[in-house]
């Protein structure tokens, strides 16, 4: 037996290649799904967007996906582990992975603040309902609870115990057997809810928002933005794919598995979108409503439902699962970078891991409060990093810093080192083992090498202002 393979057994691996489907979609899917995707494709014109978007995920973030499951796989090793053995002693492709580790640990610290909100939404759905609430009063509830830093703290770290208790249960019996779990029940009450919008007025005006491309409404912006979010949906550039396909089995086929993943992925940023717009259209709200669209639209229409306590419990606790699935993908990054590389045990790697997180989000819990040094005083001095006028809070600097540059520099990395780097027989038998694609590796690697870098290059020179 090799020594590859013993690391394997020591690590854990998934029970069955659906164990690691769901699992790895439960990674992609969250917050940019269910809250990001549908503002952003609001605030970009609606259809021509959704069209670009879906482009980009078969150019950019499918071969993305199928290369990062391929590195985990055939190190069968986390991040850091997986780019030493893929490349030469002392080769500087191991910043690679630390780059991974740090940008899922930065994600997730802020992550849980805005999973709080959820938690908060779910909780004040419950004991109260925005039943009967003013517009304008909703409208100011969330300001209310931005700005709250005992209540941010609070479900913060309670949305962190949750994340760490499932990462101490270990690949199966955490990871998995969460994801057997969440994953179905978060599918189901998407559905529940798209019942209630194909009943709605708005739901033949959302159809042609969502569907219908309007190129009057193209822009280089929006199209970028597209680009952009095809890689930051699937949770690629962090390393968490190759962290999953590390506890894959070799026999796998790893390019249906990365396509299955992708289309569910795909499909419940679709429904999202279905979920939300005939919602918003239904009662006259503004469907380019920005981060607003869940935390304000959505409290508004539903205080105006029948039976609108049981509508905002049901969507808030959808977008609280679509969080946890994706933080636990997140903090395996980190857990098992420690267990390989520092040899810990799992308990301590997760205690040790998920506390450096919370405390580390705490700056974040504290952001929107004015009187708060992470408010308004950290924009003073983020200025440097921004406009003069312009600073950013703690959160919205870490939240920049991880979606502008580090999730893009980390697609661009993989992409570069799977193409050009990887033995060409490493790469060609890790694409082709147990696959029945093997025929689509030339075109796989040629999207690799040139279309991938060149999309998300183009990313980076937007991001900077070049282009």
């Amino acid at each position: 037996m090799s020594d590859t393979e013993v690391s394997s057994e020591n690590r854990g691996q998934w029970s069955s290649r659906w164990g690691f489907i769901l699992a790895a979609a439960g990674g992609a899917v969250g917050l940019g799904n269910i809250w990001k995707f549908p503002y952003i494709t609001g605030e970009n014109g609606g259809g021509y967007f959704v069209l670009m978007y879906l482009i980009f995920i078969l150019l950019i973030g499918l071969p993305i996906m199928v290369a990062e499951v391929l590195v985990g796989r055939t190190a069968q090793k986390s991040p850091v582990g997986a780019f030493r053995s893929l490349s030469k002693k002392g080769s500087p492709w191991i910043l690679s992975g630390w780059l991974g580790v740090l940008t899922g640990f930065i994600i997730l610290s802020y992550y849980s603040v805005v999973a709080g909100w959820a938690m908060h939404y779910t909780w004040f759905s419950i004991t109260q309902g925005f039943t009967g609430m003013e517009a304008d009063a909703i409208g100011k509830a969330f300001g209310t609870l931005y700005a709250d830093t005992s209540t941010n703290v609070f479900w913060h770290l309670i949305f962190m115990l949750l994340t760490i208790g499932v990462i101490l249960g270990g690949i199966q019996r955490g990871v998995e057997r969460a994801a057997r779990i969440l994953m179905p029940v978060l599918l189901l009450m998407l559905l529940v809810l798209l019942g209630l919008a194909i009943s709605s007025d708005g739901f033949g005006r959302a159809l042609d928002f969502v569907f219908k491309p309007d190129f009057s409404k193209v822009t280089g912006a929006g199209v970028l933005e597209a680009l952009g979010h095809s890689f930051f949906t699937l949770s690629l550039g962090m390393g968490a794919m190759i962290t999953y396909g590390s506890y894959l089995k070799k026999k796998e086929d790893l390019v249906a598995a990365s396509g299955m993943i992708t289309i569910l992925d795909t499909v419940i940023a679709l429904v999202a979108c279905m979920v939300l717009f005939p919602i918003t259209f239904s009662f006259g709200l503004e469907p380019a409503a920005g981060p607003g669209l869940v935390f304000v639209n959505l409290p508004i229409a539903f205080s105006q439902l029948a039976g609108g306590v049981f509508w905002s419990t049901l969507f808030f606790a959808l977008l609280v699962l679509a969080a946890l699935t994706s933080a636990i993908s997140l903090l395996e990054v980190v857990v098992s970078t420690f267990i390989d590389e520092f040899k810990m045990s799992r308990p301590v790697a997760t205690l040790l891991c998920g506390g450096a997180i919370a405390l580390f989000g705490l700056p974040s819990a504290l952001s929107g409060s004015e009187d708060s040094f992470f408010g308004n005083g950290f924009k003073d001095h983020s200025a440097f990093l921004f406009d003069a006028e312009t600073g950013k809070n703690w959160f919205d600097t870490f939240d920049h810093l991880a979606s502008n540059w580090l999730l893009p520099i980390g697609g661009l990395l993989i992409a570069l080192f799977v193409s050009w780097r990887v033995s060409d027989r490493a790469r060609e038998e890790g694409f082709k083992n147990g696959s029945r694609f093997m025929r689509w590796y030339w075109h796989w690697l040629i999207t690799l090498r040139y279309v991938v870098p060149i999309g998300v290059l183009s990313v980076i020179l937007h991001k900077i202002g070049l282009i």
